[in-house]
């Protein structure tokens, strides 16, 4: 088991771009200034790429990395400007937003990226009320710290024990008829996680702060999920859809036990096959609507744990995406890069425990390809991302075999593996306990404090 002398620090990638604008609230020191310095800065990267910082008259440059350190940790904290959340959802936007700790900027593919270090528990607080309103109970609240906290320290590990380079799977498979990508967080190779959606949503102390929040973080501190002796890869979503899905579906091709597939409710779906290899159960199970924790409408929960800009979703449960065959065939040639012509038929190949689609083919006038894995399915199908991949696709208006509309009707929020934030709320405000939340999602998996 791996154990921590004490709690670790961590680095989270905030922002990339060519020109960064931060503010420093506080005394912080840096290699770049002979004394503390605070106030207004702005970065920017030179031709012969090296990082320029700026503070009314007084600049410098550096081929490297800048390090702004706090002199007092407790007080100080910094303001990134213009940071996008919702990177490619249909809520993308730009914010100011506000961090303690020290602030690092480096140079990542031709840009600066502006890099937050910190301890991870102040981290978690800041996650848990980003991903969710620090306004919901504190066993939903407690089950989510210890939800974040095992992904990322098993990422962390993953990624040291790793080659990215020699890597037992490659993220991309590729042939003539078929093309099949995953992603995932060890894309990012100077930090240990990104602030979005991409690893966790983290937004400093912008959201934050409420007591529970902390209280959540600091009663369950150093406290993991474990499985065989390991920290668990732990993985969350927003709506399983009534059933999760397991890990090898949505990511790599391999077997977590704890990550395996779950019905999301107190017994087994009634009048459901759950055999979605039949296209006709698939279609059922989606348009149907099965009782499961995450199947609720009820705003007091909603509003607790959605933030604002995720309450502009209503219908994650169960949805509906109507597209023109004009509309549809643009979208799919901008988003993959390839032209298939006028899209004739999308084709369920392969289905995974929840419904959702693990491989896809598109038949177009011009071009006909399968492709997978979801994430790389609802990049491809929508103009941001749709809410799941699992879907099944209704045809109208038929022209010479050409549908002048095609509807997409749905299933879930998400990828839908491991914990169903909705549905653990629901669990909570039925009255589970975090620990009886954390076991119901993540099967034959143990709790263990670890520093």
């Amino acid at each position: 088991m791996i154990s921590y002398k004490k709690e670790p620090e961590i680095s989270v990638g905030i922002l990339t771009d060519k020109k960064i604008n931060f503010e420093l609230y506080g005394e912080y020191k840096t290699e770049g200034f002979q004394k503390p310095v605070s106030g207004r800065f702005v970065a920017e990267l030179t031709a012969d790429n090296k990082i320029y910082c700026k503070r009314n008259d007084e600049d410098f440059a550096t081929a490297g990395e800048i390090l702004f350190t706090p002199v007092d940790s407790s007080n100080e904290s910094f303001l990134i400007r213009d940071v996008v959340i919702g990177v490619q959802f249909h809520w993308e936007r730009k914010e100011k937003e506000r961090f303690t700790g020290a602030l690092k900027l480096i140079i990542e593919n031709g840009s600066i990226t502006a890099v937050n270090i910190l301890p991870i528990e102040k981290y978690l607080v800041s996650v848990i009320s980003s991903e969710m309103s620090a306004k919901c109970s504190l066993q939903l609240l407690k089950a989510h710290a210890i939800v974040s906290r095992s992904w990322l320290l098993a990422n962390i590990e993953k990624s040291k024990s790793v080659n990215k380079a020699e890597s037992g799977h490659p993220k991309t498979y590729s042939t003539e008829n078929e093309l099949i990508k995953w992603y995932d967080r060890e894309d990012h190779l100077l930090y240990d996680v990104c602030a979005d959606d991409h690893c966790q949503r983290y937004q400093g102390i912008t959201k934050i702060f409420t007591d529970i929040a902390k209280k959540a973080a600091e009663q369950t501190a150093g406290v993991v999920l474990t499985a065989d002796n390991q920290i668990c890869d732990a993985r969350y979503s927003k709506s399983c859809g009534g059933i999760s899905e397991s890990f090898e579906n949505v990511w790599e091709p391999c077997k977590l036990n704890y990550l395996s597939a779950i019905v999301d409710y107190k017994f087994e779906p009634e009048n459901y096959d759950q055999d979605f290899s039949n296209e006709a159960n698939a279609i059922k199970w989606i348009s149907g609507n099965p009782s499961a924790f995450c199947n609720t409408t009820d705003e007091k929960i909603l509003t607790q744990i959605l933030p604002d800009f995720d309450q502009e979703t209503k219908d994650f449960y169960r949805w509906k995406v109507e597209y023109s065959q004009e509309e549809l065939s643009q979208i799919i040639k901008d988003r993959s890069g390839m032209d298939f012509g006028e899209i004739v038929d999308l084709i369920p190949i392969e289905r995974g425990n929840s419904a959702r689609l693990i491989k896809l083919k598109i038949i177009g006038t011009k071009k006909t390809l399968t492709i997978g894995k979801e994430l790389e399915i609802r990049r491809t199908l929508s103009r941001s991302h749709l809410y799941s991949s699992a879907f099944y696709v209704q045809k109208e208006n038929i022209v010479d075999g050409i549908p002048g509309k095609i509807i997409l009707h749905g299933a879930g929020w998400g990828h839908g593996v491991g914990l169903c934030q909705i549905g653990a709320a629901v669990m909570a405000s039925n009255g589970y306990m975090f620990d009886e939340i954390l076991l119901h999602y993540f099967k034959d998996a143990e709790l263990k404090k670890i520093y």
